[in-house]
């Protein structure tokens, strides 16, 4: 509120306001002078001032006004006598996450917000979240909207009353100002909302003066994209692309914007402009308007005063009712509507803007007051027709529609049912979709949809949403006025119906295809619309016995009239086995036939709802109807869709096949399908079943087939005969058998879902979303299917990947029935199949016997007579004898097997009626008519059993026959009255058993003779192999000495041999390195090879990639540039971001690998979307066998074998000591530089104090043993150079360059860097050092190292040398070379790595290539392992100085070594290190220099092949020996304190020169050490275990740039848990010039390019690579049923999975996120490219 002055002012104001005649007129005086003063003055508006100024010149007196004094202290009055209300009524933006609970909403529309879910009790129940489309509201607080718990904890009034609308409490000065105010305003907003270009301003409004400034205002549609209206704006109002964009995205967002502001004549201008270059592009120009300034600023300030409105409302209940009273009262005197209705009625013509401020107040207003809720809905359905027709030519989605309110009224049930009784709603909604659908009917007044428009057809059907919402939940009491209102709508509902009865009629092709296919999706579209309305409409007449029974009369009465149309032959008598059938001929394949009739299947509901409720009873005249008429049509279309399955309507093209699979499809079968089935139930219950056969066989065409009067040689006829005797068969065993509907038998919804289920799990075992995708869905979109899958299945849980699955209990197998009426014809075979599997496993006959079904309710029970009539038998005998005459084109298996199921049928019914009654009851005699001999033929269906039950082409139903004749045999007994069940299991299953006995017995001993043979050959090939290797060893160990088996073994090759098998890779009692032959196959050529130095290169296929998988400090900008920094020299020891090199293990020569690289850049360029998959530009390819992700290949490069010279290496070894060899090196260093005339630095003081007395010669370094370097074939040179450079150019994002300085210290750091990454792996997962690694883990990194050390021998050597020098006084520290650093700014490991591959360049001379021989490499590797090792400890204490001090410990002489290294440290500190005991030291360096030592471990091992102790080949030893095996492997003392007792000369110096450094103090100051030791390992964030956590934390994310309530779409950074707002223009960023999204920027500087994201709202994970190197991947949060729930389709409550999440997890660390994304592209194989770069 304002103070001061202004409040004055304010209150002065309201005063003129109060005492003025027409308060009215002087506010509209008042907002005349001020408006256009504030809005619209200016051609740039600055937001802040004119809120500032709004707020204190206008709404600040209007408040004085309403209050009556200062607003603060009337709000503050207001605020004590008023109570909170029970109703939250947030309004939903677009794609917020809301919630259902399933087990206590009245409807699936009935949902909550996130924060009333989460205070509520239905957070426990069943619940389902989905993503809201925009513009409803939270139905907390409304007791009609659930069963219980209609309040959340913050909305709670505190006591179980219904809600009741809150008593205005107001005083009546104040509600009388309210209501002027109100008024006033209310008519200000309304005029200028609704205002159009040609008006003119009223008198109160007209300016003193009128100015010629103007703006040209372009509106929103849907009919021009973004480009075509930034295009037009560039070319109509010169704008540049920048501000083109702007314009576009504010007039999508708001509806509308002033492109230009002008005199009248440019904006008219541009107003001509823009219609002419927008209707170049679409044949309908953009909406245009020229509006003056004053006009434009009221318009501008009526927006506002709607947020106003809102804001006042919600002060008081009061003003919300006055509000309410104000907009809904309609002006008597001049017959114009209400205001609301007035602004209801211009929706369609308001701009986006508006209409949510619109539905925003009804929102806020008359939808949170019960009453005016009421008021509101009947002006709503008064004008409900209008709003429907204007939403029908409107270009904008439903959702911004005020057709969309339909929703907030109709589902409340109280408020659904008045509207019927007072306006009956139910005719409104019908007869709107009538006169909207009026223009498709044809000249018989059914709908006929050809060239339609489908985008109005779509709208149309919204339509019928609202009926369902009305209908949705049906009345518990009838009232007078209800039952005959609903009685109206039904009969309305009727004439709809009446449209569809018959409509698009198909006729049957002949001759050629049909020309042109008929449009058939419109009509199944209405199907598919009303297939829940009509449900609806059978439960509402239901409910009341008069009101069912009145809706079955009008709906019989409608079907005659429907049905009343000449046949075009008259009746004619049928005679078949002395019964006769009077009925008129009608030919289902030469005549009009239609598959849509509504009316017959909702007859046929109806009748099922009558015999379920028994008011069947108090039906008038029901033998008056003429059931051979009513099952006419339905018969019709189920012949039509056997035919179509019989393949005799192909000419008619898919269009026709479409509707048939439709038909049965679950979508909408139940009032399709099912219900032609239901309807010819009925009349096989009230017909003769004799004529009700004869019917059926003249429909199915069949009547002289099996009357004996029709006969063709013609395979195509024969063919079509057997194909329509089968499916009549079929229908006839779906009649008998398929009595698993309510009313048909004494069963419940309950029991036929569980038959459902049962039936699809038979096919194989399912996931939950695949059974409830197998099963309809009621009105309130629910299967049912929780219920009932406990009783029916048991559930299989998933692993890492898939589903869970569901299994169908065995004991619910006997319900199954191969003839399931709802299996498709895949289905029946893939479930027939699959059981008759599992009773051969279980050793039954496969016998697929029919179930014995339920008891039909009394009114269906004559429907088993059809089973036992007279023509049953005949058809079944006819079939039967053609088989058993075995003529092949007379008969198919499909056929005999329907009609045994038949038969099986038959007698099951006639056992079950013999044991529940006495024989004088039962009139079934079916096994008596079947034995019977027939005139015709000469045998019975007995007989005939017997006989085709020796025919080898029926081998497959023999079993079936064997058990009908057992059951026979049972009938027979039992109608005999003698014990069948004992006599038959003795004499017919008894030998049966024992010969499967016989045959299990001689399977078993077979199969345990066959083990044991198995057994004896392996224990052999055991023995044999054995024996191959010890004389295999016996030969290795003698090859040695065969060469000079005549000379005596000399004392020094004993003393060799002694120390051969040494575990020690460096010094000088480093192992041997053993001669390994290694023979490997081309992948490509398949040739075999052995890899020789000399010999054709073979590689190994390899990926290179930038990773911040070690990095320690997370979100750091990364620079590629090197200038300023050590990088890529000395790696940082924080790991910000380093380069990994893995490789699948796939082996090519070189040659195969060139040709076949240059054949996929030939064959792919032309690919659609290729470069999604493989950048081709940058050497990217898939390897040929695995398809892994590759950019490079790496050279195998072999071991040099090696017999080390122990004795000559104990000579050196007297002499070389560290300080000596410190001295040769610096000697040897400064040497070189004066060759070269290098004059950087003076290398002459690095040595000062560290050698002591007499320095040696430039070429010392020499006399300790020299070789000739190794020579490679040019081939393996090539690949170096081409492996060494992709290294660079993806490690350093820089242009390839092979002459680069820095090339060989990439393909030093790529070793380094895989090695750490693979160390880190390891350790988290606890497995041992060597011996867990997978081959080609273990084949790659040997590689790399080997690449790597041989990368000198490609390099300028100087360069090499230069890169030593450099690195070498890392160590040194040598203060007088400028930006040296300090050892707590280098990773030790990329160090030592660089200082052992780069140190035989020293060897280099002039006129000749040397490297150091064996004894001076392993020298030089020891000194440099130990000076790296004790510079990395005194970087773990530095670094860990503000670590806690472990408790003292027992003193030994490691703990007094290391206390006193220790103080020697702190002394060179001053003192800035805490005092800490030996014990504590000794812990934290131990664990600190632990990871480098395992690497150094790794890389020792890869480089000399010497082979580790055993103790690091297993996980059972401890940390302590495994520690000690890692000492003696590096040749480092066990205590490394040790190692600065023993180069205490060389390191004293050392030691207060590494301290020295400026960085040291600066960072023990500090305190937080950037980086601790042991580095801490890194994994992605940890997720909570609920997803609902996370849609809470996402539904109160606010956008860092962007104040505006637009859809967002909040994603989580995995890596680091950073929030981000996606695929939204308003966190738009520039990287590399290029414009991307918040995910692509921040995966730049939080993964170097690669990212894990969470997109929350729709429960997928983004994987990153690049800009454009995305992909999708399963979340790692499952539902109950153990599946994925992308887009959050199923909605049911999903839960972290910690398996998947750790799989996820180790995709990254292991670096396959690039490989995993092009193996999803690859799959996925995209058409169009998504722009994955503004995520």
């Amino acid at each position: 509120m304002a103070e001061g002055s202004e409040s004055i002012s304010g209150l002065d104001i309201s005063k003129e306001w109060l005492e003025a005649t027409d308060s009215r007129a002087a506010l509209l005086r008042y907002l005349k002078d001020q408006v256009p003063q504030i809005f619209c003055q200016k051609n740039e508006s600055n937001p802040q001032e004119e809120e500032e100024l709004m707020q204190s010149r206008l709404l600040h007196p209007m408040e004085c006004f309403l209050f009556g004094e200062d607003p603060g202290v009337g709000l503050e009055k207001l605020k004590q006598s008023n109570s909170s209300s029970q109703l939250c009524g947030r309004v939903f933006k677009e794609g917020e996450t809301v919630y259902s609970c399933r087990d206590c909403a009245i409807d699936p529309t009935c949902v909550l917000c996130m924060d009333c879910f989460q205070d509520s009790v239905h957070k426990t129940h069943r619940y389902k979240m989905h993503a809201s489309s925009g513009g409803g509201f939270c139905d907390c607080g409304d007791v009609e909207a659930w069963k219980i718990g209609p309040w959340c904890s913050k909305h709670d009034p505190g006591a179980a009353t219904a809600m009741v609308t809150d008593e205005c409490v107001l005083e009546p000065e104040l509600c009388e100002r309210a209501e002027k105010l109100f008024r006033g305003l209310l008519q200000y907003l309304t005029d200028f909302l609704m205002w159009e270009e040609h008006f003119e301003l009223t008198s109160e409004l007209q300016p003193r003066q009128k100015t010629n400034a103007y703006y040209c205002v372009l509106y929103n549609d849907e009919h021009h994209s973004y480009g075509h209206v930034i295009y037009t704006l560039q070319r109509s109002v010169n704008c540049d692309q920048a501000e083109a964009q702007l314009h576009t995205t504010l007039i999508d967002k708001e509806g509308r914007r002033a492109v230009k502001r002008g005199t009248l004549r440019a904006c008219q201008q541009a107003k001509d402009f823009i219609r002419s270059h927008s209707e170049h592009i679409s044949l309908q120009p953009l909406r245009v308007e020229i509006l003056h300034a004053t006009v434009m600023a009221h318009q501008t300030f009526a927006l506002r005063l709607g947020s106003w409105f809102q804001k006042i409302i919600g002060y008081s209940a009061g003003f919300r009712q006055v509000f309410c009273q104000v907009a809904l009262q309609s002006d008597t005197d001049r017959d114009q509507p209400c205001l609301i209705s007035k602004l209801m009625l211009h929706d369609a013509k308001l701009y986006k803007g508006a209409r949510k401020l619109v539905h925003e107040l009804i929102f806020c207003s008359m939808l949170m007051e019960t009453d005016f809720k009421r008021q509101f809905a009947i002006e709503f359905t008064k004008h409900y027709k209008e709003l429907q027709k204007d939403f029908i030519v409107d270009d904008h989605e439903r959702s911004i529609s005020i057709t969309a309110l339909s929703v907030q009224i109709f589902t409340v049930p109280t408020l659904a049912r008045q509207l019927i009784e007072e306006c009956n709603v139910i005719k409104v909604v019908i007869d709107t979709i009538m006169e909207l659908l009026h223009e498709h009917l044809d000249d018989n007044n059914r709908f006929f949809f050809l060239g339609y428009n489908s985008d109005k057809f779509s709208r149309i059907q919204l339509i019928f949403h609202d009926l369902r919402y009305i209908l949705i939940s049906k009345p518990t009491t009838w009232t007078e006025e209800l039952g005959r209102e609903f009685l109206e709508g039904f009969k309305a509902f009727l004439g709809l119906l009446k449209c569809m009865q018959g409509m698009e009629e198909v006729k049957r092709q002949f001759g050629q295809h049909i020309a042109v296919e008929p449009e058939w999706e419109a009509g199944f579209s209405l199907q598919i619309q009303l297939r829940h309305i009509i449900a609806m409409f059978q439960d509402w007449c239901s409910s009341h016995d008069e009101i069912l029974i009145q809706a079955f009369k009008e709906c019989h009465q409608v079907l005659m009239w429907c049905n009343n149309q000449p046949f075009h032959r008259e009746a004619t008598d049928y005679y078949m086995c002395k019964h006769i059938l009077n009925v008129r001929p009608y030919t289902v394949s030469l005549e009009p036939v239609s598959i849509h009739l509504p009316i017959s299947r909702l007859l046929a509901g109806l009748y099922l709802h009558l015999c379920r409720t028994g008011a069947i009873e108090r039906l008038e005249n029901p033998e008056s109807y003429d059931f051979t008429q009513l099952m006419e049509h339905p018969l019709r279309c189920l012949v039509l869709a056997t035919q179509v399955s019989a393949e005799m309507w192909r000419r008619n093209g898919l269009s026709l096949v479409s509707q048939v699979y439709y038909y049965q499809d679950v979508k909408c079968r139940d009032e399709m399908y099912d219900k032609d089935i239901v309807m010819l139930q009925i009349a096989a219950s009230k017909m003769d079943p004799n004529h009700f056969l004869i019917l059926i066989l003249l429909r199915f065409e069949l009547f002289d087939y099996f009357n004996g009067s029709s006969s063709s040689k013609d395979q195509d006829e024969l063919s079509r005969w057997n194909r329509l005797t089968e499916e009549m068969l079929y229908l006839l065993i779906v009649i008998v058998g398929e009595r698993y509907v309510p009313g048909i038998s004494l069963l419940t919804r309950e029991d036929v879902t569980m038959r459902e289920v049962i039936h699809l799990l038979c096919i194989e075992p399912m996931a939950h979303s695949s059974l409830v995708k197998g099963l309809p869905e009621n009105e309130n979109n629910e299967t049912g299917l929780e219920s009932v899958i406990s009783k029916v299945a048991t559930f299989k849980k998933p692993g890492v990947s898939g589903h869970g699955l569901y299994e169908v209990k065995k004991e619910c197998l006997e319900e199954f029935n191969p003839f399931f009426y709802h299996y498709t014809k895949s289905q029946h075979s893939k479930a027939e199949e699959s059981q008759k599997k599992r009773r051969t496993h279980e050793g039954n006959d496969k016998a697929l016997r029919p179930p014995v079904p339920p008891a039909f309710c009394a009114a269906f029970s004559n429907i088993v007579n059809l089973l036992c009539c007279d023509i049953i038998v005949h058809i079944l005998r006819r079939v039967l004898q053609r088989a058993a005459e075995d003529r092949a084109t007379h008969w198919t298996e499909a056929m005999i097997q329907r009609a045994l199921h038949l038969v099986g049928q038959a007698l099951l019914e006639e056992k079950t009626q013999l044991e529940d009654v006495t024989l004088e009851e039962v009139t079934f005699d079916f096994s008596l008519k079947a034995r019977r001999i027939g005139s015709e033929h000469g045998k019975s269906v007995f007989l005939l059993l017997s006989k085709i039950k020796t025919l080898p082409s029926l081998e497959a139903q023999k079993d079936m026959v064997k058990w009908l004749l057992q059951m026979f045999e049972i009938v027979k007994c039992l109608r005999e009255k003698s014990s069948p069940t004992a006599s038959m299991s003795v004499e017919t299953t008894k030998p049966e058993e024992n010969a499967q006995d016989k045959d299990k017995a001689e399977r078993k001993r077979k199969a345990e003779a066959a083990k044991l043979h198995r057994q004896k050959i392996m224990a052999q090939m055991s023995a044999m192999q054995k024996n191959f290797i010890e004389s295999n060893k016996m030969l290795y160990d003698n090859m040695p000495d065969s060469g000079v088996h005549e000379e005596p073994v000399t004392a020094a090759e004993s003393f060799d041999m002694e120390h051969r098998e040494l575990c020690i890779a460096l010094g000088p009692q480093r192992g041997s390195t053993p001669l390994e032959r290694e023979v490997l196959t081309c992948i490509l050529c398949q040739e075999e090879q052995e890899v020789q130095a000399q010999g054709p290169a073979m590689v190994l296929t390899a990926c290179v990639q930038r990773s911040t998988v070690l990095t320690q400090c997370r979100g750091k900008q990364l620079s590629n540039k090197t200038e300023g920094t050590s990088y890529p020299l000395l790696m940082p020891p924080d790991l910000a971001v380093g380069t990994h090199t893995g490789s699948c293990g796939h082996v090519m020569h070189a040659t195969c690998w060139q040709k076949y690289f240059e054949a996929i850049q030939n064959t792919t360029r032309n690919r659609l979307h290729t470069e999604l998959i493989i950048d081709l530009e940058n050497g990217e390819y898939l390897c040929p066998l695995c398809k892994s992700l590759c950019n490079t290949v790496v050279p195998l490069i072999p071991l040099e074998p090696l017999v080390f010279n122990y004795e000559n290496a104990a000579i050196i070894g007297q002499h070389l000591m560290m300080p000596r060899w410190i001295q040769i090196i610096s000697a040897r260093i400064k040497g070189l530089k004066l060759v070269t005339e290098d004059d950087d630095g003076n290398m002459g003081d690095g040595d000062t104090g560290l050698c002591g007395q007499g320095q040696p010669d430039f070429r010392s370094i020499l006399s300790y043993g020299v070789q000739e370097p190794r020579k490679l074939s040019a081939s393996i040179a090539e690949m170096l150079v081409v492996c060494a450079t992709t290294v660079h150019r993806v490690g350093l994002q820089t242009a390839p360059n092979e002459l680069c300085p820095c090339v060989p210290l990439m393909a030093w750091n790529t070793c380094a860097f895989t090695i750490q990454a693979i160390e880190n792996i390891l350790q988290d997962e606890d497995k041992s050092l060597f011996g867990s690694l997978q081959n080609r883990q273990l084949a790659g990194l040997k590689a790399i190292v080997q690449f790597s050390a041989s990368q000198r021998l490609k390099s300028c050597q100087s360069v090499i040398q230069r890169h030593f020098s450099d690195m070498f006084m890392v160590l040194m520290s040598d203060t007088s070379r400028k930006n040296t650093p300090s050892i707590l700014e280098v990773d030790f490991f990329h160090l030592l790595v660089g200082l052992v591959l780069s140190i035989p360049s020293l060897y280099q001379e002039e006129t000749v290539d040397l490297q150091p021989s064996a004894v001076s490499s392993a020298y030089n590797n020891l000194y440099i392992l130990h000076l790296v090792t004790m510079a990395h400890v005194i970087q773990v204490l530095l670094s860990s100085a503000d670590s806690t001090p472990a408790m003292s410990g027992e003193e030994t002489e490691e703990t007094r070594a290391a206390a006193e290294l220790y103080r020697t440290l702190s002394q060179h500190t001053r003192g800035l290190l805490p005092e800490v005991s030996g014990s504590s030291v000794v812990e934290r360096v131990k664990t600190g220099i632990e990871p480098f030592l395992r690497c150094a471990a790794l890389f020792f091992n890869c480089l000399t092949g010497v082979n580790p102790p055993e103790e690091l080949s297993s996980t059972s030893v401890t940390s302590q020996c495994q520690m000690e095996a890692l000492c003696s492997y590096l040749a480092l003392p066990s205590n490394v304190f040790q190692l600065f007792h023993e180069h205490r000369d060389t390191v004293d110096s050392l030691l207060q020169r590494w301290c020295e450094s400026p960085a040291v103090p600066k960072a023990l100051k500090v305190k937080t050490p950037a980086v601790r030791y042991p580095r801490r390992s890194n994994c992605l964030i940890d997720l909570p275990e609920d997803y609902s956590a996370l849609l809470n934390q996402a539904s109160h994310f606010q956008c860092p740039r962007s104040t505006d309530d637009e859809k967002k779409h909040p994603t989580l950074c995995l890596f680091c848990g950073a929030m981000l707002c996606s695929q939204n223009s308003c966190c738009y960023s520039q990287l590399d010039g290029e414009e991307v999204g918040a995910c692509t920027a921040h995966a730049a500087t939080c993964g170097a390019g690669v990212g894990i994201f969470l997109r929350i709202r729709k429960c997928e994970i983004i994987l990153m690579a690049s800009k454009t190197r995305v992909s999708t991947y399963p979340a790692p949060y499952l539902d109950d049923y153990g599946e994925t729930d992308p887009n959050l389709v199923r909605g049911n409550p999903l839960h972290l999975c910690p398996e998947r999440y750790r799989k996820l997890n180790q995709l990254w660390r292991q670096h396959c996120i690039l490989e995993e994304i092009a193996r999803s592209l690859e799959v996925a194989n995209v058409m169009f490219a998504f722009e994955w770069q503004m995520l």
